[in-house]
């Protein structure tokens, strides 16, 4: 027996480690998984706060409850500001949360909210600086992903309206590591070219982590500084992007984009029905004035009667002639329209694979141009017009250089 040894309680070794936790972890960030949550009838909350290696027990007191915007649930991702401290009458480990936010998507939705604050003051967002949409434009390129369904969607709105307006896909990933540089280079390439009038930037929908590329600064600035007007249809009606404010116009959804910027084939029709009928009723108005005050000096003169015969028959040429002038010159338009109807289906890109072509990309996702690129073994995938062939090279025919 050492009778200089100290012999301290249990209540004295948990009151030491509670103040050495609560002197050296005062206000930390956490961030983890809920579970075994309880809410006893004191409106406090006690948890246990979980990762894939570790857990500890938590508590939230009332007071603290009422400043957070959620309600925390078993299974819920979130981050929690706090403080480490000791329970002495058990002797367990915890941490007293001050503060709590949702993680994951709340966290995306924070830098969400941060970045569209930082552009608004920054004015990228003001209606002054957005350029108009063309009424009727000459050529529209599509900013998407090729395989996707919103240039699908654009395609078929066109073609069922307004199959005469040329369309010219910039092909893109909409997701991922390399989508921002290629949307930045898409965009970069089509003012470079200077061929389209009117870009469109389409994406189907999904969630926020989906969409994220579209809440990117750099794609927004890169939008933003686009000569070249610009329409976002990203997501479903609800889904809003950091694109869509800085864009010259927002579209609801990528079908929504093609309804406004084609006119309707069938209403032009009724249109120019409507001035035809219009011009003739007019014509024959004035010259069945024509023709009675012809009459009216007829009557009046007497003599020269067989003159006057002449010119009312001579009228009646001309009426007839008017009539085929006008018949020709619709016929001509329509004929313009069928032809401008025939060059957008030969510039689709689905109509070019139902011809017998297809399109073959590495494992990447990388439009194969040149057997050069490729290497024995890799995996390459061939698209047809209907499905798709997977397959491993065995064999390669470099192309000859000049």
């Amino acid at each position: 027996m050492n009778p200089d040894r100290k012999i301290i309680t249990v209540s004295q070794l948990n009151r030491d480690a509670r103040f050495l936790l609560e002197q050296n972890f005062t206000t930390i960030w956490v961030e983890g998984e809920i579970s075994n949550l309880s809410r006893p009838a004191s409106g406090h909350i006690y948890f246990t706060l979980k990762d894939e290696g570790a857990q500890i027990r938590c508590a939230m007191f009332r007071n603290r409850l009422n400043y957070i915007r959620f309600r925390p649930e078993n299974g819920a991702h979130v981050e929690i500001r706090g403080s480490v401290s000791l329970y002495e009458a058990r002797g367990d480990y915890q941490l007293i949360a001050e503060h709590m936010e949702e993680g994951g998507e709340g966290a995306l939705q924070r830098a969400f909210e941060a970045l569209k604050k930082m552009l608004l003051q920054e004015g990228l967002f003001d209606e002054r600086h957005k350029q108009q949409i063309p009424p009727i434009p000459t050529k529209i390129g599509i900013i998407s992903s090729p395989t996707g369904a919103a240039v699908h969607d654009i395609i078929t709105v066109l073609k069922r309206r307004f199959p005469a307006l040329p369309v010219i896909l910039y092909p893109v990933s909409v997701q991922g590591e390399s989508a921002v540089a290629e949307i930045i280079a898409a965009l970069e390439l089509a003012q470079q070219r200077n061929e389209c009038d009117l870009l469109i930037i389409a994406r189907g929908g999904g969630s926020i982590e989906d969409l994220w590329v579209f809440n990117e600064e750099q794609v927004a600035r890169a939008i933003y500084n686009s000569p070249i007007p610009t329409i976002s249809a990203i997501g479903h009606e609800t889904d809003f992007t950091i694109a869509d404010f800085v864009a010259d116009l927002r579209a609801p959804t990528p079908s929504a984009a093609a309804e406004t910027v084609s006119p309707d084939r069938l209403q032009w029709r009724q249109s120019l029905q409507q001035l035809e009928h219009r011009l003739s009723g007019s014509i024959r108005r004035e010259l069945e004035a024509l023709t009675l005050h012809l009459h009216g000096m007829e009557r009046q003169l007497h003599h020269p009667r067989d003159r006057i015969r002449q010119l009312a028959q001579r009228l009646d040429e001309r009426e007839q002639q008017l009539g085929q002038t006008i018949n020709h010159q619709l016929q001509r338009r329509s004929d313009q329209i069928s032809a401008m109807a025939l060059a957008l289906n030969a510039l689709n890109p689905l109509s070019t694979l139902s011809r017998g072509y297809s399109i073959t990309t590495t494992a990447e996702g990388e439009v194969v141009r040149n057997a050069d690129w490729l290497q024995n073994g890799e995996v390459i995938t061939t698209r047809l017009h209907r499905g798709e062939i997977t397959s491993k090279i065995t064999g390669l025919h470099p192309s000859r250089k000049a």
